[in-house]
């Protein structure tokens, strides 16, 4: 058993990690930049130490100020939440280096399934559908045209170490494939360091829809059922639900597609939460996309759904113990929409917009859930993601989960910074996604009328 957790992230992450550790009577230690000083996660945890100046690359992606920081407090446990280091396999080394659990999945792992091209090898010989491409990484520019050609336009040249939608080009056409490929490649040694490309058939107008997972350190492995991620401008999400509005998403697809993902996570050895990620075609046809090796932004509308805490079993895998439920114990009912609401200007290319936040008003009532770290008179600093709240509403159905979304964005009041819930609201009132018929371009066709 764990009796202490530094929680080596920030924002909403690190104060749902905060608040799931309390309620499971652990103490926990917070990590903070200069400019997060003030910071809700910073004031609420038993201790916080401060582990550098404000850029990330100073502070929070620093990994022996985290662990100095972990001997200072005689911590048990790290954990990473989503971003920073929570993907690091290196990290996940040192933490047990240094007699630290990683609570998250083994160095392993994370590399096997950060690198898309082995992860999609694995998942292919594990009977797991995947896209249409390149087995591994290409050589070079003319392998990887010849591959295109095999599998036909329009394909997608991809960063292997990629990730957040960098590295990846489209090629509609063999004249579009060079200028393509070249400009995916310097992308990816730009974010990444790494050069290797991969190749996948692109798929026109498909769904982007993630399975939950749970698998704790005995073998047992769950699924939390569906999300659906299709509503993404420039491969970035904003609003999420859970279950999948897809009319190709009936409850054979759900159980094949959560049976898919079951034997992916048992192929790759993990343990701990984690999400796969499909493309899901017009006639239900699925296609591993990439695994995230950590928990995900959307967890909550999975959590409101089934019941599992999400956090908690994280906690729980990591302590070694085993999963609480069997797969038929598993329920879906009702439905939950997230909205994540950004301090960015829609009406000015999504421009980020810290500052001081002069008045806050958030909705509440049943069936509505805030998960955020800023408060009235918070100063949201430019060093980090400009999403400053998630709002997640819970109903029966999903006609009323987007009744309570409305009204909830209409209450939702942020005073001195600009926001995008304005933005979030008209995307509710939109009779494509009031249909649920959207895809993954829906935005950016929306956008750019």
């Amino acid at each position: 058993m764990f009796s202490k957790v530094l929680i080596a992230n920030r924002g909403e992450i690190a104060v749902r990690i905060i608040r799931a550790c309390r309620e499971m009577g652990l103490a926990t230690v917070a990590v903070c930049s200069t400019a997060d000083k003030s910071a809700l996660h910073a004031q609420i945890a038993d201790e916080c130490v401060c582990i550098g100046p404000a850029p990330s690359k100073d502070s929070y992606l620093n990994m022996h100020a985290i662990l100095a920081a972990c001997e200072q407090t005689g911590v048990d446990a790290v954990h990473p939440g989503f971003g920073f280091l929570s993907e690091n396999a290196y990290f996940d080394r040192l933490c047990g280096t240094c007699g630290v659990k990683f609570i998250g999945p083994t160095p392993e792992a994370i590399e096997l399934l950060g690198n898309k091209a082995r992860a999609k090898a694995t998942m292919k010989a594990a009977g797991v559908p995947v896209v249409p491409g390149s087995d591994g990484a290409v050589a070079d520019e003319e392998e990887a045209a010849r591959i295109a050609e095999r599998i036909g336009y329009p394909v997608m040249v991809k960063a292997s170490a990629g990730g957040g939608g960098r590295g990846i080009r489209i090629a509609h056409t063999p004249e579009e494939f060079s200028n393509a490929f070249n400009t995916a490649r310097k992308e990816a040694i730009a974010c990444f360091g790494d050069g290797d490309l991969y190749l996948e058939k692109f798929l026109i107008n498909p769904r982007h829809i993630e399975i939950q997972v749970l698998a704790d350190e005995h073998g047992n492995v769950l699924h939390l059922g569906e999300r659906d991620c299709s509503i993404q401008r420039r491969n970035q999400k904003m609003i999420e639900e859970c279950p999948s509005p897809a009319r190709v998403m009936t409850e054979e697809l759900r159980q094949r597609m959560g049976e898919a993902a079951k034997r992916a996570v048992k192929a790759a050895g993990y343990t701990n939460a984690g999400t796969i990620e499909f493309l899901v075609d017009r006639d239900g046809n699925f296609y591993f996309m990439e695994m995230n090796t950590r928990i995900q932004v959307e967890h909550p509308i999975t959590e409101l759904v089934t019941g599992v805490d999400i956090v908690k079993s994280q906690l729980k895998v990591a302590m070694g113990e085993r999963l609480e439920l069997s797969q038929d114990q598993v329920k879906m009912t009702g439905h939950a929409i997230e909205c994540r609401i950004n301090a960015e200007n829609p009406a000015q290319g999504f421009r980020p917009c810290p500052g001081k936040i002069q008045a806050l008003y958030t909705p509440g009532g049943p069936g509505v859930r805030i998960d955020s770290a800023v408060y009235a008179g918070y100063e949201i600093p430019p060093y980090y993601d400009s999403m400053i709240a998630k709002l997640i509403v819970y109903a029966p159905t999903r006609q009323e989960a987007i009744m309570k979304m409305r009204w909830a964005l209409a209450e939702f009041l942020v005073e001195g910074v600009d926001t995008n819930i304005d933005f979030q609201l008209s995307l509710l009132h939109n009779k494509v996604f009031e249909q649920g018929t959207y895809d993954i371009g829906f935005l950016d066709r929306l956008l750019s009328k």
